[in-house]
């Protein structure tokens, strides 16, 4: 089959052909030595250690380095400040949506300079997310292939709960679903339609308490499995994945069983919450990165005493929970929760999960065609294969000798999310800036259209004069 895919990419112009010293295709499969992979358009033709370069083909040397599939983060929050930036805390009421929703683009970069060309954003004020998600799109800005969550949701008070920790007339209303709000069946149901009518991806909830939010405890159940069953079937009738955001035992348990497709964090697993992970096919993404940050903060007396107390408590029982969910088979896909760390810094996830049982194989796996899969994207990406989009990435080294060579690759090359456009190892140059399409009603409302142009530039000029005026 790859001979004849070769064969037909031979005939076809505008073919680019990227040699490859090692490949490591995200299967699992042994590494593959000079490898050729051949794209045309965004799409992979032919991959093998056989396959003929075309003639007239542009080439792109990597004969020196490892080639892999582009790397996918399942859990990051991009459209904030990251913890310990600035007043991140109140950033949301002292800032405005888009405001944050331009610093998410430059996260979104950093991401996608780090070899990262797909990210799952669980959770973001005001659909912050969706917007980012929709601007890469559009090609407006570069940034990594975005599966949003929009709003994450939980009970009043708790984790999700943006006003958590506030006094009650801050808002001068009681919030609801537009702060991650929503109690009882009925309102889980309502949150889940209200996310996906305004564009989410995926829906995410809060089944426990977290570090982070203020006045909750940690490891404590927050919304009742009748409440997370509701959320999944509504969820599931619109054709979307449900993300449970979990760190206590009991709360873990019942999302399992209320059917959601993966747990956040699952930072206090037992033997049985690992052999109802395993049965079900729940995903585990175990967010190693944000525990070691949040402890490495607490240690150094940058977080508040609150948090830093709960940090301490649960960073260490994350490292025993990632080995017992490994050796008990659980499917585990890479996630950092970055926005907690520093943005760009997402490929320390892979030497945490070697450092606590992982090979670098089964690290590299969990960050490429597991993340895919989790994710439904297994189609398209997560595999550098005959028919996927060319989502590559290339570092020095080789990671299965060092998984830390995966740290670099933002100064190797990185493509575009389903493009075969390499990126250099300086800063990236921004697009260029297109209007958009002129909308033409006709001569006469072209030149009333310019009449008033040419009448507010004329009011500016006075303003500009008076404000001038000695």
């Amino acid at each position: 089959m790859i001979a004849l895919i070769a064969v037909l990419a031979l005939q076809q112009p505008g073919v680019t052909a990227i040699r490859a010293g090692t490949l490591i295709d995200g299967t699992g499969a042994a590494p593959l030595k000079n490898a050729v992979v051949l794209v045309q358009g965004d799409r992979i033709t032919a991959v093998g250690t056989s396959v003929q370069v075309p003639l007239g083909a542009s080439v792109i040397d990597l004969s020196a380095a490892t080639l892999l599939p582009g790397f996918i983060d399942a859990h990051v929050h991009l459209a904030g400040r990251t913890i310990g930036d600035g007043d991140w805390q109140h950033s949301r009421l002292t800032e405005m949506p888009s405001q944050l929703a331009l610093l998410g683009a430059a996260h979104a970069q950093q991401t996608l300079e780090a070899g990262f060309t797909t990210v799952r954003v669980v959770g973001s004020a005001s659909f912050g997310d969706v917007a980012l998600r929709n601007a890469i799109n559009t090609g407006w800005i570069a940034g990594p292939r975005i599966v949003a969550a929009g709003i994450s949701f939980g009970i009043r008070g708790g984790h999700c709960d943006e006003t958590n920790g506030l006094q009650p007339e801050a808002l001068g209303h009681e919030g609801g679903v537009e702060v991650g709000v929503a109690d009882g069946v009925e309102q889980v149901r309502n949150a889940v339609r209200y996310a996906v009518k305004y564009g989410a991806d995926v829906i995410k909830i809060c089944a426990t308490g977290g570090v982070l939010s203020l006045t909750d405890s940690v490891g404590v159940q927050q919304y009742t499995e009748e409440e997370m069953r509701a959320i999944v079937e509504t969820a599931t009738q619109l054709d979307r994945r449900v993300a449970a955001h979990a760190h206590g035992t009991a709360g873990i348990k019942a999302a399992v069983r209320a059917g959601v497709t993966s747990i956040e964090h699952g930072s206090i697993l037992d033997a049985e919450a690992v052999a109802l992970m395993k049965q079900r096919g729940t995903w585990l993404v175990p967010t190693l990165l944000a525990g070691f940050t949040v402890e490495s903060l607490a240690t150094a007396g940058r977080l508040p005493p609150p948090i830093a107390a709960k940090a301490l408590a649960i960073a260490p029982r994350m490292h025993n929970s990632f080995k017992l969910a490994l050796d008990g088979g659980v499917k585990i896909a890479l996630g950092t929760d970055a926005g907690v760390m520093r943005h760009g810094s997402n490929a320390r996830e892979f030497g945490l999960m070697v450092r606590y049982g992982m090979t670098p194989m089964q690290a590299i796996v969990a960050g490429t065609s597991s993340g895919a899969t989790l994710l439904g994207l297994e189609r398209d990406i997560g595999t550098i294969a005959a028919g996927k989009r060319a989502d590559l990435v290339a570092v020095q080294g080789n990671p299965l000798d060092n998984i830390q060579t995966l740290e670099q690759s933002s100064r190797g090359e990185t493509t575009q999310p389903g493009g075969a456009r390499p990126l250099g190892t300086g800063p990236r140059q921004p697009l260029p800036w297109r209007p958009p399409p002129t909308r033409r009603f006709g001569r006469r409302s072209h030149r009333a259209g310019r009449g008033r142009r040419q009448t507010r530039r004329a009011r500016v000029r006075r303003s500009v004069r008076w404000l001038q005026r000695p």
